[in-house]
C-alpha cells in the first residue's frame, strides 16, 4: 500500500514540475499567433474622452442633441412687427419696449384669441422674432425635446427639431425660454441639453450635453435656466466643472470657462447682465450664493454667500442700477437688496436691507423694476409694489390673488395672470392697485409660463395649452386681412 502511495506521489511531483513549462510554452505560441495572424486590423488608438459615460450610463459619447431630427412644413410665415427675443424681453426686465398702444378696456370676447395650440406638459414660454415664435416643447409620446418654430400670425409649425430624451412627469417637463437672434436660436432642455440652430431654416449648428461635458447636476423639477445670447456668444451656467461658460454660437467652441471653486450647482434662476464701472458683468444666483462674472474673460469679479435658498432658487436677479441688485425667492426666504462697491480694483458686496416674505418676495416669477419701483406677486398671491428702500406701497388685496402666475409691463400697464388662466389688466403705478379689466383666456391650470408680447400679440400658456391674444388697441385680425 505504501508502495502505491509512493508511485502516486512521484507522478504528482512530475506533473507539478511539467505544468509551468507547458503553460509557458502554450502562452508563447498564443502570443506568436496573435501578433502575426490575430485581429491587429481591428485595434485602434484610444482617443482621450472616448470612454466617457453619458448621463444615462450608456457609455455613448454622442449627445442626444446631435442625434436630432429636423422636420420642415410647407408653411411660410408673415414677417410681422415686434419681437420678444429672450426671457424677460429686450432689456431683460419684463418690460415691452414697443411703442404700441394696448387696449385699456376689454369688452365681451376680448382680448380676442388669435390662435391656440396644444403643447406638452410644462411651463416653457415663447421667444418671438420676425413673425416667428420659438418654443422648446416636450413630446411625451416620442420621448423627445422639440424646439418648435411657429408662425406668429396663426401658430402653424414652420419646422421642428427633436432629439431623444426620456423625461418623467415631475410637475411638468419643459420650463425654459429660448434665446433668438437673426443668426441663431439657442435652447436649454429639461435635462440640460443645449441646442443651437439656424432660426430661419432650423438647421443644426451645434449641441451640448451639460451633464456629460461639465458634470452638471440637473436641478430638482428639471432645468429652468433660460440661455442668453450676447455678441454671438451663448452664455450658460452649468455648475459642476464650470460655474459659467461662453460658447461661440457659430462653432460651438468654448470661448471662456469660469472656475467653480465652491462647487456651486445649477439653479432655476437665469443669468442677468449688468454694467458696473465700465465692466459688463453676468450676475447669477447659483446654489451656494450669487456671483458676478466678467463678460470679457469669464473671471469671477465678486461673489457672496449671503443669499442662497436651500430648496430651489427660481427668480432671477433684478438689476436696479448704481451697483444695486435685488434678490428674491420662495420657501420663506424673503428678499434682499445688495450693492457692489469697488475700491482699488476690488469689488465687494454690501447688504443694504432684507425683507420678510410677508412684506415682499416672489416664489417663482422674477419681479419687475419700473419707474423706480418694484412689482411682483407675493407668496400670498397678491400683486405688490415696493419702493427701492423696501417700503411696501400697496398690494392688490385678498380679493385679487394671482398664485404663481406670470406678469409683465407694457404701455404703462401690468398684465398678470393667475394659476388658471384669468388675465388681469392694471395700471403700472405706485399710487395703488388700479384694476382695469379681466378675462379668462385659458381654462386649464398651472398657467405659469412667462409671457411674450410682440406687435400687440400676447402669448401665454397653461400646463398643456398655448394661446396668442390680441391685446392691442386696435383689431389685429382686421389688419391682417
Amino acid at each position: 500500500m505504501s508502495e502505491n502511495l509512493e508511485k502516486k506521489a512521484g507522478k504528482l511531483v512530475l506533473i507539478i514540475r511539467i505544468t509551468p513549462i507547458f503553460v509557458t510554452l502554450l502562452g508563447l505560441v498564443l502570443i506568436f499567433f496573435w501578433m502575426f495572424y490575430g485581429t491587429k486590423d481591428q485595434l485602434k488608438e484610444r482617443v482621450p474622452g472616448e470612454d466617457k459615460v453619458t448621463a444615462d450610463g450608456s457609455g455613448l459619447t454622442t449627445s442626444p442633441v446631435e442625434k436630432g431630427n429636423l422636420t420642415k412644413f410647407n408653411v411660410v410665415p408673415i414677417e410681422l412687427p415686434g419681437s420678444w427675443e429672450r426671457f424677460r424681453g429686450a432689456n431683460f426686465d419684463g418690460i415691452s419696449t414697443e411703442n404700441i398702444k394696448l387696449a385699456r378696456r376689454w369688452g365681451p370676447g376680448q382680448p380676442k384669441i388669435l390662435w391656440g395650440i396644444d403643447v406638452g406638459e410644462g411651463y416653457a414660454g415663447a421667444a418671438i422674432l420676425k413673425g416667428r415664435v420659438y418654443l422648446l416643447d416636450y413630446d411625451a409620446k416620442n420621448q423627445s425635446d422639440v424646439l418648435r418654430c411657429l408662425t406668429l400670425s396663426d401658430g402653424k409649425d414652420i419646422w421642428r427639431y427633436s432629439y431623444p430624451v426620456k423625461v418623467k412627469r415631475n410637475h411638468g417637463m419643459s420650463r425654459t425660454v429660448p434665446a433668438v437672434t437673426d443668426k441663431y436660436v439657442v435652447s436649454l432642455g429639461p435635462k440640460c441639453h443645449v441646442l443651437c440652430l439656424n432660426p430661419i431654416t432650423g438647421d443644426f449648428i451645434w449641441g451640448m450635453d451639460l451633464v456629460r461635458d461639465f458634470n452638471t447636476i440637473v436641478p430638482e423639477w428639471y432645468a429652468g435656466q433660460c440661455p442668453l445670447i450676447e455678441n454671438d456668444n451663448a452664455i450658460i451656467a452649468p455648475g459642476g466643472d464650470a460655474l459659467m461658460i461662453a460658447v461661440d454660437c457659430a462653432t460651438g467652441n468654448i470661448i471662456w470657462k469660469t472656475p467653480n471653486p465652491h462647487n456651486w450647482n445649477m439653479t432655476h434662476s437665469s443669468i442677468m447682465p449688468m454694467d458696473f464701472n465700465g465692466k459688463r458683468i453676468y450676475v447669477y444666483c447659483a446654489s451656494g450664493g450669487v456671483v458676478g462674472v466678467s463678460a470679457k474673460d469669464g473671471s469671477i469679479l465678486w461673489e457672496t454667500d449671503e443669499w442662497k435658498i436651500g430648496i430651489a432658487t427660481v427668480p432671477s436677479p433684478v438689476i436696479i442700477g448704481d451697483g444695486r441688485i435685488f434678490l428674491t425667492g420662495g420657501y420663506g426666504t424673503g428678499s434682499m437688496m445688495i450693492k457692489l462697491v469697488e475700491s482699488r480694483g476690488k469689488i465687494t458686496v454690501k447688504t443694504l436691507y432684507r425683507l420678510k416674505p410677508d412684506i415682499f418676495s416672489c416664489d417663482q416669477q422674477t419681479p419687475i423694476l419700473y419707474k423706480g419701483h418694484i412689482y411682483g406677486v407675493r407668496p400670498d398671491g397678491q400683486l405688490a409694489c415696493i419702493d427701492l428702500e423696501g417700503k411696501l406701497l400697496w398690494t392688490s388685496g385678498s380679493a385679487n390673488r394671482f398664485g404663481l402666475g406670470p406678469f409683465m409691463i407694457a404701455d404703462g400697464l401690468i398684465l398678470v395672470m393667475d394659476d388658471y388662466g384669468l388675465l388681469t389688466l392694471a395700471e403700472a403705478t405706485s399710487d395703488g392697485y388700479k384694476q382695469l379689466a379681466q378675462a379668462r383666456v385659458l381654462n386649464g391650470h398651472d398657467a405659469w409660463g412667462p409671457m411674450a408680447l410682440a406687435g400687440g400679440r400676447l402669448i401665454v400658456r397653461d400646463l398643456t395649452k398655448m394661446v396668442c391674444l390680441d391685446v392691442s388697441g386696435q383689431s389685429l385680425a382686421m389688419n391682417n386681412q
